[in-house]
């Protein structure tokens, strides 16, 4: 007979596998449970899914998930460069995927400023052109610069959350395509946020956060 205090080895294995299963399952989004959940703005007859209402799956059609980025963005403004995005707001079959898409075009020289994605890691290929790109790390990691000079055809990758920027080093025109990891990944541009927040940021705030004078930040706010 089994001494009932003794516990058998295969229970131990079990509650071991338990635990790290436990441990994987809270550490990534769940796995949708429909095959997918097209986003829709009407919430009748609608379930309410990540942020969005799922169209009911009986009027579902192929343009649901179909969305041309074929056409150039226009570069004509300050810093050359225009993004093409296409999030779970573009192409509502993205919703609940955990994925999205952007074109980027650049002008001969043009920028496509420093930036972050809060919720997601850009995965970046070159199409056309040559580009000069990098990401800096955080605080804790001392501010280190990775950049890279890519051709068509390199990819590269920029962790989620980090700074960035793509920057054109040719004469002619480039086009890359970034992936990313979230069906909203959301975009700060640094400059925009620092100097074009509405209202303002104090000018006290930001002379002692750049050690600059007042007369240049004002001259920042005002180009934004």
């Amino acid at each position: 007979m089994m001494n009932s205090k003794v516990v058998p080895k295969y229970a131990i294995v079990t509650l071991v596998l338990l635990a790290f299963a436990c441990s994987f399952a809270s550490a990534y989004d769940p796995s949708p449970l429909q095959d997918f959940c097209v986003a829709i703005d009407n919430p009748a007859s609608a379930v309410f899914v990540n942020g969005k209402f799922c169209k009911d799956p009986k009027l579902v059609t192929a343009d649901d998930f179909f969305r041309s980025v074929n056409i150039p963005g226009n570069t004509t403004n300050k810093v050359g460069s225009n993004v093409t995005a296409v999030t779970v707001e573009q192409l509502p079959g993205l919703n609940t995927l955990g994925i999205s898409l952007a074109r980027i075009d650049f002008a001969p020289r043009g920028l496509n400023p420093p930036h972050t994605h809060p919720r997601a890691t850009e995965f970046l290929i070159v199409i056309e052109g040559t580009l000069h790109v990098g990401f800096v790390t955080s605080n804790a990691d001392g501010n280190r610069l990775f950049t890279k000079v890519l051709n068509k055809g390199d990819v590269f990758v920029f962790p989620i959350g980090l700074i960035h920027f793509q920057l054109n080093v040719g004469n002619t025109k480039a086009v890359a395509f970034a992936g990313l990891s979230s069906q909203n990944p959301g975009v700060i541009t640094i400059a925009n946020a620092v100097f074009g927040s509405n209202p303002p940021i104090n000018q006290d705030v930001l002379t002692k956060a750049f050690q600059v004078d007042k007369n240049l930040v004002n001259y920042l706010q005002q180009q934004f």
